[in-house]
Parts: structure tokens; sequence; C-alpha cells
């Protein structure tokens, strides 16, 4: 019995002894085979290598789409808007007319100082020549006629005073508008000015006839002919003063925005001014052609050079790329929120009838390429969060390790590294899900 419980004990401890070995066995089988597995991935698809090629520049800012040539368009003299001939989005060539001014008293002027310049005119050819007996004919006849317009014009004056007196009854008593009786007034002064006008031809032609029968002296000639020269001169003054009433596109674009509507009062403080805040004064917006203006940081304006490609991104249009150059480099620095930047003009080859003023875009301006630089992907490059950026290497024990290095330029999904690896030097791109950054230490 004893020997029987011997050898039962002996086989129990052999029995505990292999299952023992077969667990360290196992242990190391399944550690070497985890190690072995590990790195085969590590080598697969969680280590780049540190490469040396040429990469190209591209430097990238933000800008606005705006109008290359722009006008707040505003009267030459303070009046009221008789007619406004564009909407916005219309298209206006050169020396158009887009607006009307009042204008009534200075075409009174014009008239007045017309018939002036008859006078003038009439009283120095009267003294300059004897008349024969067909001219004095002529000129009674001339008379005639006049009498005749002179007549017919005091008969239209007398009704329109007439009809003025009338409606200003009734104007009073609220039957018509003030508006209403305005325009019988206008009605009456034009009659009036006619008159006038008439009966100055009937005093020329008088005049004449006077002449005509008696002569000139020499120096009644000279005074007549400085007469005309006086009123000539008034009437080009008035004829200018009409004509700034009217104006006219000062170069072929579109009217991108209206200020003012037909009878507003409107200045000329604000007139050629592209200024944003005198619209209130302005009567439209004028505007030519589509550029990009982009703010290029001090630290990236030295590659970029004028003619350089630009590619053009809006949001608006997702995935379409615009073509442009670089038009012009502001030659003097602005600053923003303590940032340095040049505004760079940036003309538009493509893109310029999807592209509207005042949307804002993204640029990339392709200045040429580096050689021989050492890259990475992008994905490689981490930050600690003390800010620090880095890689993830190996050290001579095969552990990983945070390598602090310096960036350099980004083209598409590679950086440039300046400083703190090598070419040939093996980085991690895929962290393993254990790996807690901020636990890791910087290489010694």
């Amino acid at each position: 019995m004893l020997k029987h419980i011997r050898n039962n004990t002996h086989w129990f401890v052999g029995l505990i002894g292999m299952v023992l070995l077969s667990s360290i066995l196992f242990f190391f089988i399944n550690k070497t085979t985890f190690k072995r597995n590990n790195n085969n991935f590590d080598k697969i698809n969680s280590i780049v290598v540190v490469n040396s090629e040429s990469i190209p520049i591209l430097i990238k800012a933000n800008g606005t789409v705006q109008a290359i040539k722009k006008i707040n368009i505003s009267p030459k003299e303070a009046g009221r808007i008789s007619q406004l001939y564009v909407n916005e989005g219309d298209k206006v060539k050169f020396g158009q007319l887009l607006v009307s001014m009042e204008s009534e008293q200075f075409q009174y002027q014009v008239n007045q100082y017309k018939a002036a310049v008859t006078k003038a005119q009439a009283n120095l050819a009267y003294k300059k020549a004897g008349a024969s007996l067909e001219e004095i004919a002529e000129a009674k006849a001339r008379i005639l006629v006049v009498e005749s317009r002179v007549a017919q014009a005091e008969i239209k004056l007398k009704r329109a005073v007439q009809v003025f007196n009338r409606n200003k009854y009734l104007a009073k008593e609220g039957a018509i508008s003030q508006n209403s009786l305005e325009e019988f007034l206008s009605i009456q002064e034009e009659a009036q000015v006619n008159v006038e006008e008439q009966l100055a031809q009937k005093r020329v032609q008088n005049e004449i006839l006077n002449r005509l029968l008696n002569g000139s002296r020499s120096e009644e000639i000279a005074q007549a002919k400085a007469s005309v020269e006086q009123a000539v001169s008034e009437l080009h003054y008035y004829e200018t003063q009409l004509e700034k009433s009217f104006i006219y596109a000062p170069f072929s674009g579109t009217i991108t925005r209206r200020f003012a509507q037909q009878g507003d009062f409107v200045t000329p403080t604000t007139s050629a001014s592209n200024n944003y805040g005198a619209t209130s004064t302005s009567i439209v917006e004028l505007s030519s052609g589509l550029e990009v203006e982009a703010k290029v940081p001090e630290s990236s304006i030295a590659p970029i050079k004028l003619m350089q490609g630009v590619v053009i991104v809006s949001d608006v249009y997702s995935g379409k790329l615009f073509k442009g150059y670089v038009r012009s480099i502001t030659p003097r620095a602005d600053q923003e929120n303590n940032v340095t930047f040049f505004r760079v003009k940036v003309s538009l080859r493509t893109g310029n009838n999807e592209l509207k003023s005042g949307m804002n875009v993204k640029l990339t301006f392709w200045a040429g390429s580096t050689h021989n630089a050492l890259v990475v992907p992008i994905a490689t490059v981490l930050t600690k969060n003390n800010g620090q950026t880095g890689v993830l290497v190996f050290d001579e024990n095969n552990q990983i390790k945070f390598r602090p290095i310096t960036l350099g330029i980004t083209s598409r999904d590679k950086v440039q590294i300046l400083q703190g690896v090598s070419k040939g030097e093996r980085v991690l791109i895929n962290i393993p899900s254990d790996v807690n950054i901020s636990e890791i230490d910087d290489v010694e």
C-alpha cells in the first residue's frame, strides 16, 4: 500500500512538472511569436523611411473676389434725379447716359442766351452792311412772321395762366395734388419763356430793319462784335451747366449697386468716389472686370513673383478649380491683428462667369520646387501637449522615442523636415493604440 502511494505521488509530481514546463514553453513561444508578428506589422504598416526628393513650393492664402475698376457715381451739381435709366445688373458702355438731373432752370437760361447770341449776331450784321431793297423787304417779312409767332405764343401763355390759376384754386381746395399743380406751373413757365424768345426775335428783327435803313459807324460795329463774344461766352457757360445735369458712364461695365431712386435729392460730395461709406449720396456703383485680392503673410511673400500661376478655390463651387496669375504685389505691407501681410492682386484666367464680387476664396501659389528636401508624410508629425513638434522613432533598443523636429514647407500629403532627422531613418506613421504620446520620452 505504501509502495502504491509513493508511485502515485511520483506520478502526480511528474504531472505537475509537465504542466509547468508546458506553460513556460507556451509563454515563450507566444511571446516570440507576438514579437515576430509585431515586428512584421511595423515593417509593413507602421514604418516609413525619411527620403529626399524635390517637392513643389505651394503657398496658400485667403482672398476676396473684387472688381478691377469700381466707382460710386454722383452728380457734379446738387439736385434732384429726374430720370434714372439703369438698374442693378445692367451692362453699360462707355459714354452711355445713366442719369438725368432736373435741369429746367439751366434749359431756360440756355434758351435765353441763345436768343441773346442771335440778337448780338444780328446786330453785328446790321452794323456791318448797308441794306438793299430786297434785304429791307425780307427784314419786314421776317418781322411779320415773328409777330405772328409772338401772337401765338401769347395766346398759349394766356391759356397756360388761366389753366394754372384754375388748378391753383383746385389745389387749394384739395381737389388735385401739389405735384399736379407744379406740372401746370411748369407749362406756364415754358409758355412764358417762349413768349420772351419770340419777343426777343421780334426786337432783333426790328433793329435789323432800322439798321438796314440807317447804316452803322465803325465804332458801332466794334461794339457789336464785343456783344456777340460776350453773349457766346455766357451761352457756353450755361450749356456747360446744362450738360452737368446728364451723367454718363465713365467706362464700360456693370451696374453692381443702385443707391438712389427717381426724385431723390443727391449731392456731388462723393462724385467719382469708391468709398463704401459714401454711398448715402451716390446714385449707382459701376464695376468692371473681376480679380482676386489675397493677403499673403510676410513670411511667404518672397517666393511670389509677377505672372506666377495661381489656383483659386471657392466653397460655393465645391471641387472646381479656377486659374489665375499674379498681376501685382503691393510695395507696402499692411497689418491686421499684429499680423504683417502684403496685398497680392490676382487676375483671372478662368471663372469670370462663375465668381462674383465679394466672394471669399482660397488661393494656392506655385512658387517653384525645393530639391533634395528631406520629407515624410504629414501623418507622421505629432505635437505634444507642450506644443513641441516631432516624430516617433526607434532607439538602439527598439523602443519608441519622440524626436523633436523643425518643419519646412508642406506639399500635399508630405512635409519637409529641416532639422531633427536624417535620410534613411525610420519613423512611425501608425501609432499603436496602447501608446500615449505624452508619456513617450524624447531621444537622448
